[in-house]
């Protein structure tokens, strides 16, 4: 009977492990992007997100990998200036429709028969922003914003940021319609 109960769970876990990024961003249309080849890191505003040393590092390894696919190159004199911010929330999942074996006899209601005990899982859903500054008019020209779920486990932590940074990146520069 706990076997019934555990696929469930099991199960989420696995759909959660496997969820992506959604990815949104937004420019100003009066940009032209051509323009821009070198890049630099915004020291103060990076200096300011409240996570840990560690996570900073791959977000900025992360971020100059992509930016390096693109053929930009880091600058001290930069045409660019990056910055990025975090925000996390806890998120509570429940699920009412567990399904289980009955027992008992005659008709009436059975919380193993029909429903069972709801399953309730937390996550923590995390969104990573990128912002594209032009170094020379100091104005926010690009945003990026990923969504998706974190993991607590340091071997999947350079590969979860690596898929949030590839997938935001790939909506710069934006194709203008």
């Amino acid at each position: 009977m706990k076997t019934f109960k555990l696929i469930p769970v099991l199960l989420l876990f696995i759909l959660n492990s496997c969820s992506s990024v959604n990815v949104f961003s937004d420019f100003d249309k009066n940009v032209d992007f051509s323009q821009y080849k070198t890049y630099a890191f915004h020291k103060s505003g990076i200096d300011k997100v409240q996570i840990s040393d560690f996570d900073k590092k791959r977000i900025l390894n992360a971020i100059d990998t992509e930016l390096s696919k693109k053929g930009m190159i880091k600058s001290e004199n930069p045409d660019l200036l990056i910055n990025f911010s975090t925000k996390e929330k806890e998120r509570v999942d429940v699920n009412q429709f567990s399904f289980g074996m009955g027992y008992g006899w005659g008709y009436g209601w059975n919380p193993y028969l029909w429903g069972g005990q709801p399953i309730v899982s937390t996550s923590t859903e995390g969104t990573l922003f990128i912002d594209l500054i032009d170094a020379r008019k100091k104005e926010l020209i690009w945003q990026g914003e990923g969504v998706g779920y974190l993991t607590k486990s340091r071997n999947d932590k350079e590969a979860r940021i690596n898929e949030f940074v590839a997938k935001i990146l790939s909506q710069y520069p934006p194709v203008k319609k």
